[in-house]
């Protein structure tokens, strides 16, 4: 037998597909696995050992279809929204699965607040579209492969971070999905420990501003009144300083992963870490958060306008950003 599965269009999507990867290798007899996914995921599933062949899609539906119809595939199990992916895959294969799409629930929650999400996670979702087939959900989680040239060493980070310390994924798509600088700020000062930011090109500035902060207060004051204190937050900018698979070497060597709503997010449920989840424009209901793993979320269900995207905005629609503004940071770090 031979089976197509046709990943999302994000990196969270690629990791979190893994699951049913795995389950239709180990549990479907003698299949030929090929994946498809975007340029510029396809990398996260290189090392994957139940792929036999990664494929990576076009932005032309008729372009990846011209790619793939060779290959004649007994089975296609399409993981993407939207009818421009869903209709070519009648010519590669005639059985196909194709994951429910939310859209129109999620406009009805982001618009007009109406909740007829099905409250269930993403990975969920995907072993129902496959209910046909019979696999069952195992207990191991997400994959994340890394490739042995993205191994980070301890002795990579500065001397204070080679015995333990805590990441801090400060990058989102979209600005209404991240705190602003003074509250990451504020966050680095509660969870009071060695704090490594991660993030892209993009992202270093501002983790420029959160580590010199931090900087600053230790040449304020002596050693010894931070102790009397009890601060013992410092702070390592990596932000583009390591690529996605590196990145993803670091949070396995963690102690705990503090995150946005990115693709941070399942990449750290892949190696158990415990994960604390800031939630500002978005919420869980729509299914992409931490995936069998120890999990907090810290957000403002004060907020009437919240959720107001499925995805974010550059600058909070209504001038206020109370949905992170008004986060309260309770949580426990033993």
């Amino acid at each position: 037998m031979k089976a197509l599965v046709l990943c999302g269009s994000t990196l969270a999507d690629v990791v979190f597909a893994t699951p049913i990867i795995r389950a239709l290798k180990v549990q479907l007899d003698d299949l030929e696995l090929h994946v498809m996914a975007d340029v510029s995921a396809a990398f996260a599933l290189d090392e994957n050992p139940y792929i036999d062949c990664i494929h990576s899609s076009s932005k032309s539906a008729w372009e990846t279809y011209r790619k793939l119809k060779g290959e004649k595939y007994d089975i296609v199990v399409n993981f993407r929204e939207g009818w421009s992916s869903k209709w070519p895959i009648f010519l590669i294969s005639r059985k196909t699965y194709s994951l429910a799409s939310l859209r129109w629930k999620r406009w009805l929650m982001v618009n007009l607040k109406i909740d007829q999400l099905p409250n269930k996670h993403l990975v969920q979702r995907m072993f129902e579209c496959v209910e046909e087939l019979d696999l069952k959900q195992d207990e191991l989680g997400l994959d994340y492969f890394i490739p042995e040239k993205d191994r980070v060493l301890r002795d990579w980070l500065p001397a204070e971070f080679r015995n333990e310390f805590l990441v801090f994924c400060i990058h989102a798509s979209y600005s209404t999905r991240k705190l602003t600088i003074d509250r990451m700020i504020e966050l680095c000062d509660k969870i009071n420990r060695p704090v490594v930011l991660l993030g892209r090109k993009e992202d270093f500035d501002t983790g420029e501003v959160i580590s010199s902060f931090f900087r600053k207060s230790l040449s304020e004051y002596y050693e010894e009144g931070l102790l009397e204190l009890n601060k013992r937050t410092i702070v390592y900018n990596a932000c583009g300083k390591f690529n996605f698979n590196q990145m993803a070497s670091v949070i396995k060597q963690s102690r705990a992963v503090f995150t946005f709503d990115n693709e941070f997010v399942p990449v750290a449920s892949a190696f158990k870490k415990e994960i604390f989840g800031v939630w500002g424009s978005t919420i869980l209901m729509f299914g992409r958060y931490p995936y069998r793993t120890k999990f907090t979320v810290l957000e403002n269900n004060k907020v009437e306008c919240r959720p107001c995207s499925s995805k974010g905005f550059d600058r909070c629609p209504k001038g206020h950003f109370k949905c992170m503004n008004g986060i309260v940071f309770e949580f426990y770090l033993p």
